[in-house]
């Protein structure tokens, strides 16, 4: 799809979206829970429709209710199942341990970049703990056996991902297991959302100086009810236009005490303000996320900002260090990349013909470049922002951006 954009103020209120970092964990405990559980979460995404496509292979019964989805967990699970994570990172590798601690001898299909997205060392240590593991065919990645309770390591500094789903599967393990976190853990707070979603379903891990002690149960406590807080992932999109000149967007359903990271752009934002025609610098390393939305409003202002501590942006969806030099520079800014990150120089924007690279966060940081822009942007793959957030350009139109939107014909996708 072509996203034809026309440079526009953007002004007026918009509510939060469900996060799509805490809806995937609610999900997966409810799906492991004693009862049924309502979650008030409003409309999905693709990310969370490959979570709720694997639960139910595993053995879920799940229904959307207007605003709500219903869970009835899991009560045997399948024996055997093919899993359809999409693009969904997340689903991948917060499912593939809870396949393992169920013992369901699954085929997770993937999509898009995820076949090429790393899994080890998760997959050493799954194997192991009793299970094993194979690449059937490029796309797919089987897993079958049964994880054991015992001790396990993972590396702090390469996904907050996998200790995550470690915990979710070790917490299902009957019998005492040691998660040890080898170096200083980054992305802390998704890891945080982790432990805090675990605790509404009664599981406790404890911390220890360098990990977790998980005492298991068959099954998780079902609340009866939970709610899916505000997404500040997507919402730094929104915040940054607000810091833009001519630009008023104010944000609702957001949590200020909310465990995640990403809660960090108000801080982030500040720090650009302070920094006038000074160098900002932004470490990445607890808030990878944040980096399109706060390079794209950098460049918008015509400030400079040094991003550090990004490596993992090279294993997302698109190698996004990459993803928003390129872009950036496409509309007239000034971009390098760095080892761990990249600078983006003082530069107005032109507009100009970009793409998405297959890249939700990238389309919308278009968007919020688009606003400062001189000229025309013409954006194709518009349509990745499904992933996460599918009325984004919705949400963008009636915030007075002019953008037309169109599907692509043969001619333009040969250019």
């Amino acid at each position: 799809m072509i996203a034809r954009i026309r440079p526009r103020s953007l002004r007026g209120e918009v509510a939060a979206i469900p996060s799509k970092s805490e809806a995937h964990r609610m999900l997966i405990c409810a799906a492991l829970a004693d009862a049924p559980t309502q979650i008030r979460m409003g409309p999905g995404s693709q990310d969370i429709d490959a979570t709720l496509r694997c639960l139910t292979a595993f053995g879920a019964q799940i229904a959307r209710e207007a605003d709500c989805i219903r869970v009835h967990p899991i009560r045997t699970p399948a024996a055997r199942c093919e899993a359809d994570c999409g693009e969904s990172g997340s689903t991948l590798r917060f499912l593939l341990p809870v396949a393992a601690a169920l013992g369901v001898d699954a085929r997770f299909i993937l999509h898009g970049r995820l076949p090429q997205r790393p899994i080890a060392p998760l997959d050493r240590e799954l194997e192991r703990g009793g299970c094993a593991l194979s690449r059937p065919e490029k796309n797919a990645l089987r897993i079958c056996g049964q994880l054991r309770p015992g001790k396990y390591e993972l590396p702090g500094n390469v996904s907050s991902q996998y200790i995550s789903g470690m915990l979710f599967a070790l917490s299902l393990l009957e019998g005492e297991s040691v998660l040890r976190i080898e170096g200083e853990m980054e992305s802390a707070s998704y890891v945080e959302m982790t432990l805090q979603a675990l605790g509404r379903f009664g599981a406790t891990p404890r911390r220890t100086a360098d990990g977790f002690i998980v005492t298991g149960r068959p099954r998780f406590c079902s609340p009866g009810a939970v709610r899916v807080g505000g997404d500040w992932s997507n919402a730094a999109f929104w915040l940054c236009a607000d810091a833009l000149p001519d630009c008023a967007v104010k944000m609702t359903g957001l949590d200020a005490d909310s465990a995640q990271g990403d809660r960090k752009i108000v801080d982030a934002l500040r720090a650009l303000a302070r920094a006038g025609a000074d160098e900002c610098v932004l470490d990445a390393a607890d808030t990878p996320d944040m980096v399109p939305a706060m390079a794209a409003c950098a460049c918008a202002r015509g400030q400079s900002l040094r991003v550090v501590h990004a490596e993992r942006l090279r294993i997302k969806e698109s190698d996004r260090l990459a993803a928003v030099t390129r872009t950036l520079n496409a509309l007239g800014g000034a971009a390098e990349e760095t080892a761990d990150g990249l600078i983006v120089h003082a530069r107005r924007l032109r507009g100009g013909s970009v793409d998405a690279f297959g890249d939700h966060r990238i389309a919308m940081m278009v968007a919020l470049a688009s606003i400062a822009c001189a000229e025309e942007v013409v954006l194709r793959g518009a349509e990745s922002v499904n992933k996460s957030y599918p009325g984004f350009w919705r949400d963008f139109a009636a915030l007075g951006g002019c953008v037309e939107l169109s599907e692509e014909d043969a001619h333009e996708q040969q250019l």
